[in-house]
């Protein structure tokens, strides 16, 4: 998948699934689930243990099928090695010139964060593809609707506080995607296994992506 395609994909989709796991096998199940259910873009954060073992496993099994990305990455040097172990997208907690410059290089998607309209543009002006949104909960659809409406040419992913009872208002506040973590998936729900409860979550947010697009 090119870096076009990823950007589609992402803008298509809606959701970023922000996975965090005690095993490589616990996410791969849940990935398993999490795609039945329609959210085909998995964001592997690099506190996962292995993640960039986890990374390559999945880009293997899933193919062109699935976005994996890598989340939480921090420096240059984590970035170059989330993307030879076959990440599709980079992001970032916040923006450091150096690793976007990297992504660009490789023309890997990049993610980097903010949360200010003033971080907002400098990560945009820096090359990024997209801008995450970053803690999202403490000013929620407001702040999306407040940034995007001076800078309507950006992409905003909000991430941090993204329920399944505001989704839609994040969406119609003028996001292109949110990215949602322990409202998707968490430890408790993979320890017990339930991995239909995971399929049914992840639908639910696909239909609430496109209530907000539609209202």
């Amino acid at each position: 998948m090119n870096h076009q395609q990823a950007l589609d994909l992402i803008r298509e989709t809606g959701v970023i699934a922000i996975m965090r796991a005690k095993s490589s096998e616990q996410l791969l199940q849940a990935a398993d689930a999490i795609c039945e259910g329609g959210v085909r873009v998995i964001e592997v954060t690099m506190t996962t243990p292995g993640a960039l073992r986890v990374i390559e496993q999945a880009v293997a099994r899933y193919g062109e099928d699935v976005l994996f990305g890598a989340g939480s990455v921090l420096d240059a040097e984590s970035a170059r090695a989330a993307i030879l172990a076959g990440a599709q997208f980079v992001v970032s907690p916040s923006c450091k010139p150096g690793l976007v410059e990297i992504c660009r290089r490789y023309s890997i998607l990049v993610m980097p964060g903010a949360y200010t309209p003033t971080e907002v543009v400098t990560a945009w002006e820096s090359g990024a593809d997209m801008v995450k949104v970053f803690p999202a909960g403490f000013g929620g659809p407001a702040l999306i609707k407040a940034i995007k409406a001076p800078l309507p040419q950006i992409d905003l992913v909000p991430v941090g506080g993204v329920r399944l009872e505001n989704t839609a208002d994040f969406i119609r506040a003028g996001a292109s995607a949110v990215g949602v973590g322990s409202a998707l998936i968490n430890q408790t729900l993979l320890e017990s296994g339930d991995l239909a409860a995971l399929t049914g979550r992840a639908r639910q947010l696909i239909d609430e992506v496109a209530r907000g697009r539609n209202n």
